[in-house]
C-alpha cells in the first residue's frame, strides 16, 4: 500500500501573478481556484497512474478552503480548513504516508520568485533554519524527514523548483511558470501544466518508499522582519528570543515543536502589524 500526502498551496499555482490571485474573496481568487484544483488534480491523477494506493490532499493555503471539492478527482481524500496542528503537512505524522507532494508552493522571504514569502504575504523578510535560508518547502521538508517522509513532487515556479533542489534533489520538479518578477510571470496553460504534472507524479510515485525517520533533534530557527516592534511581538512566545533589532530566533527540541512554534510566532506577528505602518 502506497500513500501519498498533497500538501497543495496556491501562489505557485498555474496561472498565479498577482496577490488578488490568491486573496480569498476576489473575482481573481474565484477565476484561479479551478487552475488549483487543476494541478492538484494532475498529480492526484499520475500518483494513481504510477501505483500509487491512497492520496489525501491537504489545503494549505491562507484559509486552507481554497480547492473546489466537487471537481477533485473522486479517487482521493482531501482534509480541507483550519487549525491543524502541523498546518501544511498536517497528517504526515501518523506513520501511513510513504511520500509527499509540494503542489503549488513558492519561494520565501526575501527570495526571488513569485509571490515569494514565508508564511506571512509580508512582514517576515527573511528565515533561517540551522543557518540555511527556509522557504515554507524546507521547513515542511524538515517536519516531513523527521517522520520519515521523502518529498517526491514539487510544482510553481522556476524558482521554486531550483529552491527545491536544496531540500529535496531526489524530488521532481514541475515549473509550471517561469518567474519575471515578483508580480509577473510567463505561464504555461493550464492543459499544458496539468500534462507535465502528471506525467512527473506518475514517475515520482516510484520515489515514495517510508524511510528511517530522521528522529527528533534541536533546530533553530531564525525569523527576521520588516519592522523592529515586531521583535518584541514575537518574544511574547515562550523560548523565542530577539538576536538583532529586527530578528529573533529559538531552538526547538524537534521540528515538530520547531514548526508549531514558527506557527505560533507569525500568528503573534500578524497580530501586531497595522494596516498602514505595518
Amino acid at each position: 500500500m502506497t500513500k501519498i500526502l498533497i500538501s497543495a498551496d496556491m501562489e505557485g499555482a498555474t496561472g498565479v501573478t498577482w496577490p488578488a490571485d490568491v486573496l480569498p474573496g476576489t473575482p481573481q481568487w474565484e477565476r484561479c481556484r479551478p487552475m488549483l484544483t487543476s494541478d492538484v488534480n494532475a498529480a492526484i491523477a499520475g500518483f494513481f497512474d504510477g501505483g500509487a494506493d491512497e492520496v489525501l490532499v491537504n489545503e494549505a493555503h491562507w484559509t486552507m478552503r481554497n480547492l473546489l471539492l466537487e471537481r477533485l478527482d473522486d479517487r482521493a481524500r482531501m482534509l480541507t480548513g483550519r487549525h491543524k496542528a502541523l498546518s501544511m503537512v498536517e497528517g504526515i505524522q501518523h506513520g501511513d504516508v510513504d511520500g509527499v507532494a509540494f503542489v503549488g508552493y513558492h519561494t520565501g522571504a526575501g527570495t526571488e520568485g513569485v509571490l515569494a514569502h514565508t508564511y506571512l504575504a509580508n512582514t517576515v523578510t527573511g528565515v533561517w533554519l540551522d543557518g540555511e535560508r527556509a522557504s515554507e518547502g524546507r521547513l515542511n521538508a524538515a517536519v516531513a524527514a523527521e517522520f520519515g517522509v521523502p518529498v517526491v513532487l514539487v510544482t510553481g515556479d522556476d524558482r521554486t523548483c531550483e529552491d527545491a533542489r536544496g531540500y529535496a534533489p531526489d524530488a521532481l520538479g514541475v515549473a509550471v511558470k517561469d518567474c519575471v518578477s515578483r508580480y509577473a510571470a510567463v505561464c504555461r496553460t493550464p492543459a499544458r501544466t496539468a500534462a507535465d504534472i502528471r506525467a512527473a507524479a506518475k514517475e515520482a510515485a516510484a520515489l515514495a518508499v517510508r524511510r528511517e525517520p530522521a528522529g527528533p533533534r534541536p533546530r533553530t530557527v531564525e525569523l527576521e522582519f520588516d519592522a523592529e516592534h515586531l521583535t518584541g511581538a514575537a518574544t511574547l512566545v515562550p523560548g523565542v528570543e530577539r538576536t538583532g533589532e529586527r530578528r529573533v530566533a529559538y531552538t526547538s527540541p524537534s521540528m515538530y515543536e520547531g514548526i508549531r512554534t514558527f506557527k505560533a510566532v507569525t500568528t503573534v506577528v500578524s497580530s501586531a502589524v497595522e494596516e498602514q505602518y505595518g
